[in-house]
Formats: structure tokens, sequence, C-alpha cells
């Protein structure tokens, strides 16, 4: 783990005063993120406290009443989600939303949809294999008829494969066995070493601040504490709150 990016360095992805509205609902709380390149972060908090929305802002799909959201100097409020996408931002989403039908090779490839560099799209995949053996071994099955870790794996193999330069990750230890969380997180520090950023929305508060570098927590759409993940680990407050220590 590492210390706060240093003074000076330039954000890859940041919230700037954000503010987000569901009809007359306020969610979001002048929110500042920032995410840096190479990064591994987490934002934590409890049902209802707005990570969910937090990630869809930063991809699009709900945009700001007030405030910004930046990618690599550029605001891009109100942008597609595929215009993130085609600049580097992509998801894992909750439950992996895999398109069961369809072969495990298929859904890596739906990853790439946007791409047209087909010997760098080969080359993705044989990362991806050489990451996820498991998966290059059910390349040909239906993704509905793999176990929970699996589709796991395929879900993060499919959001590799748009290439990107931070991927944004909503709560991907859901739904798996307590046998599967530690190799789930296994596989995302693996991907943080071949210098993706990662932005990671979590429950899991001990093990998502074990890997991170730094973490915000979020309470009813304010961030609360904003910290390095040793930091964090070591607060009273979060250990009390998140960690069920008194």
């Amino acid at each position: 783990m590492s210390d706060s990016p240093r003074s000076g360095a330039t954000p890859l992805l940041e919230m700037r005063g954000v503010n987000t509205h569901y009809g007359a609902v306020h969610i979001l709380k002048d929110v500042e993120l920032s995410i840096y390149p190479g990064e591994l972060v987490c934002l934590l908090g409890g049902n209802a406290s707005g990570k969910s929305t937090t990630l869809k802002t930063l991809l699009g799909m709900v945009t700001p009443t007030s405030g910004d959201v930046v990618l690599d100097g550029e605001v891009v409020n109100g942008q597609p989600t595929s215009y993130l996408v085609e600049r580097g931002v992509t998801m894992v989403p909750e439950n992996r939303r895999l398109f069961k039908r369809l072969s495990v090779k298929e859904n890596l490839e739906l990853g790439a949809y946007l791409r047209t560099d087909k010997d760098g799209i080969q080359r993705d995949l044989e990362r991806i294999y050489g990451l996820f053996p498991r998966v290059y071994e059910r390349l040909a099955q239906k993704s509905g008829t793999l176990s929970g870790g699996e589709q796991q794996m395929v879900a993060m193999g499919r959001a590799l494969m748009s290439n990107p330069r931070v991927l944004l990750m909503d709560e991907p230890s859901m739904g798996l066995a307590p046998a599967l969380v530690q190799t789930n997180f296994q596989l995302i520090q693996q991907i943080h070493e071949e210098g993706v950023a990662i932005f990671m929305v979590e429950q899991n508060a001990n093990m998502a601040l074990s890997i991170a570098d730094r973490g915000w927590v979020l309470q009813t759409g304010r961030v609360v504490l904003d910290d390095t993940a040793d930091a964090l680990l070591a607060n009273p407050e979060l250990r009390a709150s998140y960690l069920g220590e008194a």
C-alpha cells in the first residue's frame, strides 16, 4: 500500500463537488473523489449510503445536478457511457450481469465491442487466459452454467477486454462463497499490479482496505472519512462502524 498521491499529480478520474438527485431525493452531497493512475482505491459505506450512485455517476449513467465528473482534465457530465468506455473507464457490475445464454468467449468478446484493433484484442484475450486459467478451460461453456466465482472471473475478464485505464467494481465479493472471497481479492490485486487503476465499491471493509492504497467512507451521500488504507484500518470510528469492533 502506498501513501496519498504526490502533490501536483493529475487525477485520472475525479468528482468535484458532485450533487445528484433522483427526483426530489438528494443522493450525493458535495462529493469529492479522485482516482490517480495505477491506484487501487475503495469506497466504503452501508446500504443506501450512495455508493452505487457514485459508480453510476462516474460511468455517465447518472448526470450530476451540480458539480463535475472529470476524466483526464475533461468535464464529461452528460456524456454517454460509451464515450467514457472508449476513453478507458469501464465497470464490473454488481452480481456480474453476464449474458448467460452466451458462451464464456462470446461474453469476453463483447467487452471489446468498441475496439477495432484486432491484434490488440487477441493479445488481451491471451492475457485474460493467463490471468484466469479456469476461464480458458470453459470458453465454450454457457456463462449461466458457471459457478459464482467463475462468473466473477468472466465479468472481470470482459471488463478488461475494453482495455481500461480505470476499472470500476461494484461489490465484487457479493454473492460469493466465503472461501472464494479471498481468491477474488487476490485476482483484483493482480489486475492492479498490471497497472490498471481500480475504484472498488465494497461492503467488506477489512478485505478491501487490506489491498487498497486509499479509501473513502460514504454516509447518507457525504464523504465522512478520506485517508490512506492503513490509516482507515486503524481508525477507531471506522473499526466500530464497519469492522464490528467496540
